[in-house]
């Protein structure tokens, strides 16, 4: 199937029209991060958004940011980097999870996957940083929603909807952001040789405390080739930094008192967090997100077949690979009252598992309406998401 780029808005209005017109699938992709997430396509037309490219408006007072949703990640950080400013959900290029190099990732992609780093258990998600966007649905309908202004409850929010919805409602042309100081510090501190069932005491504590924790992880040793490390990274000004150690310090028995790491240490340990370089190890790579009180649990069942894991969002996240069976990753997570996406397999196990949990059925029932009513065509739903109701 051939590829389009549009770069207006009534061109990617007519390529959808026409694909409903002729009963067509499209494949809306950025930089293609993440094209090897999901199963094998072979009969959708790909989209090229990178058309939609640039900055629309950007004002650092009122921290505010409209861009092309082609418009690339690493450019939007280095320009808010500029103002002293960040995207406070702390998104990720997935290319090197996937042995590629990093800078092919666009903001739409970010927000269509959802994206968030280790500061999200600080800062939210992208869900809680998208203020508005424009795109075309499914319908072949140009629409906007949300605003450009922080504060803003008018109708529904749409935008929230988009978050994840890994291109299946919406062909994303243009968002808008808020954007975050930058803190003018940043200090972890950093515990070794702590056990999984250790770590997630000493995070629960650091985050139970009024320290104010921005974010907490857990490299285990066969990710280091060494001991375990646990890691809290707290930011800000120096002051409020030391204030809040402090209070980590006079925790009870002393759980949080740990040592600071180097400026080197601590850049690799969350670049670590970012890129899975630990966990390049050929195997299946799923994304378990779950609650803190899950994660060991999950370890337990799965660390004795081989499972090889780190922890990020405070134990709320486990990154982790397994030779397995995919029901057994699957089970260990619902168990734990989580799920589990399949992010990085081979071909032919893409083909066969579905990257989603599987949904009960009220809940699968209720977003093919919600895809649906976007999308009643199905222009967008190209298999991609094997199992998935009205994929296939």
């Amino acid at each position: 199937m051939g590829t389009n780029r549009p770069t207006t808005a009534d061109a990617l209005t007519a390529i959808v029209a026409d694909a409903v017109a002729r009963g067509g699938r499209l494949e809306l992709r950025g930089g293609g991060s993440k094209a090897d997430v999901g199963a094998p396509r072979r009969d959708a037309s790909v989209v090229d958004m990178t058309g939609f490219s640039g900055v629309i408006d950007y004002d650092p007072p009122e921290l505010v940011l409209s861009v092309g949703a082609g418009t690339p990640l690493a450019e939007i950080e280095a320009l808010v980097a500029g103002e002293q400013q960040m995207l406070a959900f702390d998104p990720f290029d997935h290319g090197p999870l996937f042995g590629r190099p990093s800078g092919a990732a666009t903001i739409g992609g970010v927000i269509a996957a959802g994206v968030a780093g280790s500061r999200r258990v600080s800062a939210g998600g992208v869900r809680d940083h998208l203020l508005g966007f424009t795109g075309v649905s499914g319908r072949g309908e140009r629409f906007v929603a949300g605003a450009k202004v922080v504060k803003n409850v008018t109708g529904f929010d749409l935008s929230k909807l988009m978050c994840g919805s890994w291109g299946r409602l919406v062909a994303l042309t243009e968002v808008t952001l808020k954007v975050l100081p930058r803190p003018r510090e940043s200090v972890t501190r950093i515990f070794h040789g702590a056990s999984p069932s250790q770590a997630i005491s000493i995070i629960t504590a650091a985050m139970r405390s009024p320290a104010s924790v921005a974010a907490a992880a857990h490299i285990p040793g066969h990710a280091r080739g060494g001991a375990a490390l646990t890691a809290l990274r707290l930011e800000g000004f120096g002051p409020s930094i030391r204030a809040r150690l402090a209070m980590l310090d006079a925790l009870p028995g002393g759980i949080c008192r740990g040592d600071a790491a180097s400026d080197a240490v601590a850049a690799a340990i969350w670049a670590d967090l970012r890129t899975l370089a630990p966990l390049n190890d050929g195997r299946p790579l799923w994304r378990i997100s779950l609650p803190i009180s899950g994660c060991l649990m999950v370890l337990a069942a799965l660390r004795p077949h081989g499972a090889r894991y780190l922890i990020d969002w405070a134990g709320g996240l486990l990154w982790l690979t397994f030779d397995g069976t995919a029901d057994a990753v699957r089970d260990a997570a619902a168990a734990a009252g989580g799920h589990a996406m399949l992010i990085r397999a081979g071909a032919a196990m893409r083909a066969d598992v579905p990257a989603f949990h599987p949904q009960p059925p009220p809940l699968a029932a209720l977003e093919a309406r919600v895809r649906r009513s976007f999308d009643p065509a199905g222009v967008f739903e190209t298999g991609r998401f094997k199992g998935m109701p009205d994929a296939d």
